[in-house]
Parts: structure tokens; sequence; C-alpha cells
């Protein structure tokens, strides 16, 4: 359930805690993960191989993640993705940029684009990113073999759901071309 929202608000709806208690938890939860946690995190089979095809392809491939960006930064290196994206677009530490919407536009922004100039499409697993796509006028992917469900993603207006990463990695390379 954690996993999509920013994390002050998952405290607050889950376990009821008021801001400063929220707030508490996060920095708690920030100093067990920037040790350990950061580490516990496993790749989706079958993902390298679609990100190698991708950019091979020559398509552009941008993060852009509620994690706070040093975090996201930090995880593709230890699993030796980096290089597959031109950029990462994350989460301020000072909680003021952590709504998917924001980070969408921030990415999109550094990229240099609009969604009017490019061809761009989000690619998520939770409610949080079909939002935060729309908000921003990009349609979205719903991957089934993350953290939602399809019941999640129809209710969430997602434009198109995919079940496996192969089939993620075929969609995408229709999208890519020109």
């Amino acid at each position: 359930r954690f996993v999509g929202p920013p994390l002050v608000d998952s405290f607050k709806e889950f376990y009821g805690f008021d801001e400063k208690k929220a707030e508490e938890g996060v920095r708690l939860y920030r100093e067990y993960y920037a040790v350990k946690g950061i580490f516990e995190n496993k790749v989706y089979p079958g993902i390298r191989e679609m990100l190698i095809r991708l950019k091979d392809a020559g398509l552009t491939l941008a993060v852009a993640t509620s994690k706070p960006e040093p975090f996201a930064i930090q995880i593709l290196e230890h699993f030796d993705l980096l290089s597959y994206f031109i950029l990462v677009g994350g989460a301020d530490m000072e909680e003021i940029r952590v709504r998917k919407g924001d980070v969408i536009a921030y990415t999109l922004d550094r990229l240099g684009t609009t969604p009017e100039e490019s061809k761009v499409i989000m690619v998520g697993d939770r409610k949080h990113d079909i939002i935060g796509a729309h908000e921003n006028q990009l349609p979205c992917a719903a991957v089934l073999y993350g953290y939602g469900s399809r019941e999640e993603f129809t209710e969430n207006g997602a434009d198109y759901q995919i079940e496996t990463v192969e089939e993620l990695g075929d969609f995408l390379m229709k999208w890519g071309e020109v």
C-alpha cells in the first residue's frame, strides 16, 4: 500500500499519524532505507533485456519516480540499469516535489519537451502514475506485473493495460515508431 503515494500521505492514511508524526515516520523510514532498504529491491525478469532492446532502437528512456531522486539513481546504479536512461527525475528530499504529477512535470521540463512536442508515454503500476500522467496530458500504460491491479487501473482510467514485460517491450517499440 505504500508504493506510489508520498510517504507522509501513507503514514497518515494507513496509521492515522498527524503531520508531525508522519514526518518523523518518513525520517525513520529514510534512515533505514538509505543504508539497507535501498538494496532490498528486485528487478523484474526481462526488464534489462527490454531496456537494451528499446535503447538500441533509439527510444529515449527516462524515469519519473516518487522516490527521492538520489535514492532512485543509487538503486538504478546498484542494479546496473542507470545507463539505459537519459534522465532520472524524482521527488526531492524536502517533500515539496513528491506527488507524481509534479515529478512528471519536473521530468518533462528537464527533458526539455512537452506532450505536444514529443511522443511521450508514462509507464507505471499504481493509480498515482495514471493520475500524474493525465495531469500532464500524457497517456499511461499500466503494467499488471507490478503492484497495482486491473481494477485499480480501470477505475483510474489507464489508457493501456499491459500484462507482461515482453508485452510492454513490444508495445513501446510500436509506440516509438514514427
